[in-house]
């Protein structure tokens, strides 16, 4: 099982990065997805989930309104789209799979209930 983070980079207050998690090895039917962040000198934070059948997603009050995660069952891919970034928002983005029961309908924002990582994806919001 792989899951490989994309689309961090540089970008001024108030821009958009949209972040994508290409997963392989397994399908997403069977796995939520979260999506973590960590700064520097920062315990590691959730940001959004997506449950294993799509029709649920969690935000951290700190994202919502300004994030939105949704996924490809064709591209086997889930997406972070990141609107309206603040400098806080600043930190290394990875996404995490969680098995659960097929097409579930709830997603966890504790680290611990997920078995497989990315690499991570830095983002970094500065003028």
């Amino acid at each position: 099982l792989q899951l490989v983070e994309s689309g961090g980079g540089l970008v001024q207050p108030g821009g958009s990065l949209r972040l994508s998690c290409a997963v392989s090895g397994f399908t997403l039917d069977f796995y939520a997805i979260g999506w973590f962040r960590q700064a520097p000198g920062k315990e590691r934070e959730g940001v959004s989930c997506i449950s294993s059948s799509g029709g649920s997603t969690n935000y951290a009050d700190s994202v919502k309104g300004r994030f939105t995660i949704s996924r490809d069952l064709a591209k086997n891919t889930v997406y972070l789209q990141m609107n309206s970034l603040k400098p806080e928002d600043t930190a290394v983005y990875y996404c995490l799979a969680d098995s659960v029961e097929p097409y579930g309908s709830s997603c966890s924002d504790q680290e611990y209930e997920y078995e497989y990582w990315g690499q991570g994806t830095q983002v970094t919001v500065s003028s």
